[in-house]
């Protein structure tokens, strides 16, 4: 059980990333009173919240309705969350935990930015999404194993909740060398974990019995 809330915690703290997105929250919405910055905060992590949880109970449903088979998943969600794990130890932006340029831009001319680009793609991105159902399709239908994720995922959901209350805090704090060496301990803890997943899906394909 440790190794699963290890495994779990390290997927969902990379992808989400509370830390990275302290300064880029204090960015978006350095025009705002305290009052204004908490309730895009509260309201941007329960809208992500809402989406994961989702993706947790009927990922693996809508993965069978497009005919896709968990080994196949594993292999893709292990390939995605390993280009996030390259990003980071490098400490490069892309698009798949963090906003775009162009999306960046966008955000800046909108009043309220709870739902995009914070709620997506920055909290619930395609490198959350891949983990929670990858995560959760391995706790295979292990009720307990189940609760453990989604009680991983609400820790590190209320950890970026605190981080965009206390961004300005929180970003003076680490600093963005402090932030960067952080990011490249995980990302190295999550290149691993993505190895693992893509094995897990091999083996799960049954490629190698061919």
């Amino acid at each position: 059980m440790t190794d699963l809330v290890l495994s779990t915690f390290i997927a969902f703290f990379v992808t989400i990333d509370p830390i990275g997105l302290g300064p880029m929250f204090a960015g978006l919405t350095a025009g705002m009173d305290a009052r204004h910055r908490r309730r895009t905060a509260v309201k941007g992590v329960l809208i992500g919240t809402g989406l994961l949880f989702g993706f947790a109970f009927i990922g693996e449903l809508l993965l069978t309705s497009l005919g896709i088979g968990v080994g196949a998943f594993r292999i893709a969600g292990g390939i995605l969350l390993l280009l996030v794990a390259i990003d980071m130890v490098f400490a490069r932006e892309s698009g798949l935990r963090t906003a775009t340029a162009e999306e960046k831009e966008e955000a800046t001319h909108k009043e309220d930015i709870s739902v995009f680009p914070l709620a997506i793609p920055l909290i619930a991105g395609p490198g959350a999404m891949t983990s929670v159902v990858l995560l959760m399709g391995r706790a295979d239908g292990d009720l307990m194993m189940q609760a453990t994720v989604l009680a991983v995922l609400s820790g590190v959901l209320l950890a970026t909740l605190f981080v965009l209350i206390f961004a300005g805090e929180v970003s003076k704090l680490l600093g963005v060398t402090g932030i960067n060496v952080i990011n490249r301990v995980l990302g190295i803890l999550l290149t691993a974990l993505a190895c693992q997943f893509i094995i897990d899906g091999v083996i799960e394909s049954g490629i190698l019995g061919h």
